[in-house]
Protein backbone atom coordinates (compact mmCIF):
# COMPACT_ATOMS: atom_id res chain seq x y z
CA UNK A 1 0.00 0.00 0.00
CA UNK A 2 0.95 3.55 -0.31
CA UNK A 3 1.27 6.25 1.83
CA UNK A 4 -1.27 8.71 2.50
CA UNK A 5 -0.45 11.94 0.14
CA UNK A 6 -1.20 15.00 -1.58
CA UNK A 7 -3.34 13.53 -4.37
CA UNK A 8 -2.15 14.05 -8.10
CA UNK A 9 -4.19 16.38 -10.32
CA UNK A 10 -6.09 14.44 -13.16
CA UNK A 11 -4.35 14.00 -16.46
CA UNK A 12 -7.23 16.38 -18.15
CA UNK A 13 -8.95 19.29 -16.42
CA UNK A 14 -12.64 18.33 -15.67
CA UNK A 15 -15.21 20.77 -17.97
CA UNK A 16 -17.10 22.50 -16.23
CA UNK A 17 -20.61 20.97 -15.18
CA UNK A 18 -19.03 17.46 -16.20
CA UNK A 19 -18.42 14.93 -13.44
CA UNK A 20 -19.81 16.72 -10.58
CA UNK A 21 -17.66 19.95 -10.75
CA UNK A 22 -19.60 22.93 -10.72
CA UNK A 23 -20.43 25.08 -13.45
CA UNK A 24 -17.97 28.64 -13.90
CA UNK A 25 -19.38 31.07 -12.58
CA UNK A 26 -20.07 34.87 -15.15
CA UNK A 27 -16.85 36.08 -16.22
CA UNK A 28 -15.72 39.29 -17.74
CA UNK A 29 -14.36 37.32 -20.80
CA UNK A 30 -16.27 36.17 -24.08
CA UNK A 31 -17.58 32.59 -24.32
CA UNK A 32 -15.95 33.02 -27.94
CA UNK A 33 -14.86 29.37 -28.15
CA UNK A 34 -10.68 29.78 -29.20
CA UNK A 35 -8.74 26.89 -30.46
CA UNK A 36 -5.69 26.41 -28.96
CA UNK A 37 -2.09 25.02 -30.03
CA UNK A 38 0.34 25.19 -32.45
CA UNK A 39 -0.70 25.93 -36.15
CA UNK A 40 -4.36 26.77 -35.57
CA UNK A 41 -6.11 29.62 -36.64
CA UNK A 42 -8.94 31.58 -35.97
CA UNK A 43 -11.96 30.69 -38.60
CA UNK A 44 -11.85 34.04 -40.72
CA UNK A 45 -9.67 36.59 -41.68
CA UNK A 46 -9.79 39.81 -40.47
CA UNK A 47 -10.88 42.44 -43.10
CA UNK A 48 -8.27 44.85 -43.92
CA UNK A 49 -7.97 48.45 -42.39
CA UNK A 50 -5.43 49.85 -44.10
CA UNK A 51 -5.94 51.39 -47.28
CA UNK A 52 -9.42 51.90 -47.58
CA UNK A 53 -9.37 55.36 -47.80
CA UNK A 54 -6.57 55.60 -50.76
CA UNK A 55 -8.65 52.38 -52.66
CA UNK A 56 -11.64 54.93 -52.55
CA UNK A 57 -10.27 57.55 -53.77
CA UNK A 58 -7.91 55.85 -56.43
CA UNK A 59 -11.62 54.54 -57.80
CA UNK A 60 -13.60 58.09 -57.67
CA UNK A 61 -10.55 58.85 -59.52
CA UNK A 62 -10.70 56.67 -62.35
CA UNK A 63 -14.45 57.44 -62.67
CA UNK A 64 -14.15 61.13 -62.72
CA UNK A 65 -11.27 60.47 -65.68
CA UNK A 66 -13.61 58.15 -67.44
CA UNK A 67 -16.54 60.79 -67.30
CA UNK A 68 -13.72 63.75 -68.41
CA UNK A 69 -12.81 61.42 -71.26
CA UNK A 70 -16.20 60.79 -72.50
CA UNK A 71 -17.61 64.29 -72.35
CA UNK A 72 -14.23 66.03 -73.27
CA UNK A 73 -13.86 63.25 -76.55
CA UNK A 74 -18.01 64.84 -77.16
CA UNK A 75 -17.12 68.08 -77.28
CA UNK A 76 -14.33 67.61 -79.54
CA UNK A 77 -16.48 65.78 -81.67
CA UNK A 78 -18.71 68.48 -81.98
CA UNK A 79 -16.62 71.29 -82.31
CA UNK A 80 -14.59 69.68 -85.27
CA UNK A 81 -17.79 68.98 -87.36
CA UNK A 82 -18.52 72.51 -86.61
CA UNK A 83 -15.86 73.29 -87.83
CA UNK A 84 -15.27 71.29 -90.96
CA UNK A 85 -18.81 71.72 -91.73
CA UNK A 86 -17.78 75.95 -91.86
CA UNK A 87 -14.92 74.93 -93.75
CA UNK A 88 -17.28 72.23 -96.35
CA UNK A 89 -19.74 75.77 -97.03
CA UNK A 90 -16.74 77.90 -97.64
CA UNK A 91 -14.97 75.57 -99.86
CA UNK A 92 -18.85 75.02 -102.17
CA UNK A 93 -19.47 78.18 -102.33
CA UNK A 94 -16.32 79.60 -103.57
CA UNK A 95 -16.63 76.78 -105.85
CA UNK A 96 -20.06 77.51 -107.23
CA UNK A 97 -19.36 81.00 -107.46
CA UNK A 98 -16.15 80.37 -109.38
CA UNK A 99 -18.01 78.76 -111.68
CA UNK A 100 -20.67 81.03 -112.22
CA UNK A 101 -17.99 83.70 -113.10
CA UNK A 102 -16.20 81.72 -115.33
CA UNK A 103 -18.86 80.53 -116.91
CA UNK A 104 -20.50 84.30 -117.95
CA UNK A 105 -16.65 85.30 -118.86
CA UNK A 106 -16.68 82.14 -121.42
CA UNK A 107 -20.67 83.54 -122.35
CA UNK A 108 -21.91 80.10 -121.39
CA UNK A 109 -24.97 81.16 -120.19
CA UNK A 110 -26.16 77.27 -119.80
CA UNK A 111 -23.36 76.38 -117.56
CA UNK A 112 -24.14 79.65 -115.36
CA UNK A 113 -27.62 78.89 -115.31
CA UNK A 114 -27.09 75.49 -113.95
CA UNK A 115 -25.16 76.66 -111.20
CA UNK A 116 -28.47 78.82 -109.88
CA UNK A 117 -30.57 77.54 -107.20
CA UNK A 118 -34.03 76.17 -107.57
CA UNK A 119 -35.81 79.47 -106.34
CA UNK A 120 -33.68 81.70 -108.96
CA UNK A 121 -34.79 78.81 -111.73
CA UNK A 122 -38.23 79.37 -110.77
CA UNK A 123 -38.29 83.05 -110.90
CA UNK A 124 -36.49 82.99 -114.41
CA UNK A 125 -36.35 80.72 -117.08
CA UNK A 126 -33.58 79.47 -118.68
CA UNK A 127 -34.26 81.15 -122.33
CA UNK A 128 -35.27 84.58 -120.28
CA UNK A 129 -32.29 84.34 -117.83
CA UNK A 130 -29.42 84.03 -121.45
CA UNK A 131 -31.05 86.85 -122.89
CA UNK A 132 -30.54 89.20 -120.20
CA UNK A 133 -27.11 88.11 -119.19
CA UNK A 134 -26.45 88.51 -123.14
CA UNK A 135 -27.11 92.22 -123.12
CA UNK A 136 -25.47 92.77 -119.86
CA UNK A 137 -21.26 93.67 -119.86
CA UNK A 138 -19.35 91.33 -120.69
CA UNK A 139 -17.20 89.59 -117.78
CA UNK A 140 -13.50 90.08 -118.52
CA UNK A 141 -12.46 89.02 -114.86
CA UNK A 142 -13.47 88.61 -111.50
CA UNK A 143 -12.12 88.15 -108.08
CA UNK A 144 -14.23 85.66 -105.12
CA UNK A 145 -13.56 86.84 -101.68
CA UNK A 146 -14.24 84.60 -98.44
CA UNK A 147 -17.25 83.19 -98.24
CA UNK A 148 -19.52 84.56 -94.97
CA UNK A 149 -20.86 81.15 -93.58
CA UNK A 150 -23.17 83.42 -91.32
CA UNK A 151 -25.57 84.99 -94.04
CA UNK A 152 -24.19 82.46 -96.97
CA UNK A 153 -22.67 85.42 -99.08
CA UNK A 154 -20.07 86.04 -100.99
CA UNK A 155 -17.97 89.44 -102.05
CA UNK A 156 -17.09 89.07 -105.68
CA UNK A 157 -14.80 92.05 -107.53
CA UNK A 158 -16.04 91.68 -111.54
CA UNK A 159 -13.78 93.54 -114.38
CA UNK A 160 -16.26 94.51 -116.79
CA UNK A 161 -15.47 95.05 -120.49
CA UNK A 162 -13.53 98.35 -120.95
CA UNK A 163 -12.01 97.99 -117.58
CA UNK A 164 -14.87 99.70 -115.54
CA UNK A 165 -15.11 97.20 -112.05
CA UNK A 166 -18.24 96.38 -109.48
CA UNK A 167 -18.50 95.04 -106.07
CA UNK A 168 -20.92 92.45 -106.26
CA UNK A 169 -22.54 90.17 -103.48
CA UNK A 170 -23.26 86.81 -104.51
CA UNK A 171 -25.99 84.95 -102.04
CA UNK A 172 -25.69 81.12 -101.59
CA UNK A 173 -28.73 78.70 -101.06
CA UNK A 174 -28.07 75.21 -100.25
CA UNK A 175 -30.06 72.84 -102.69
CA UNK A 176 -32.39 71.01 -100.86
CA UNK A 177 -31.86 67.42 -102.48
CA UNK A 178 -27.65 67.49 -102.72
CA UNK A 179 -26.59 69.67 -99.66
CA UNK A 180 -24.95 71.64 -102.63
CA UNK A 181 -24.15 75.45 -102.80
CA UNK A 182 -25.99 77.48 -105.12
CA UNK A 183 -26.16 80.66 -106.22
CA UNK A 184 -29.27 82.31 -105.87
CA UNK A 185 -28.72 86.16 -106.63
CA UNK A 186 -26.38 89.00 -107.22
CA UNK A 187 -26.39 92.07 -106.31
Amino acid sequence: MTAPGPAAPPPHPALPGAGGAPPAGPSSEPEVPVPAGPGVVPPFAAPPTEGRRARLWLGLGVGALAVLICCGGGGAAVVGLAVSNAQAIEEQGRTVTDNYYRALMEEDWSKAYDQLCDDAQRRESRPDFEARVATEPHVSGYRVGQVDVQTLTVPVDVTLAGGKQEAQQVTLAADQQTGGMEVCGVS
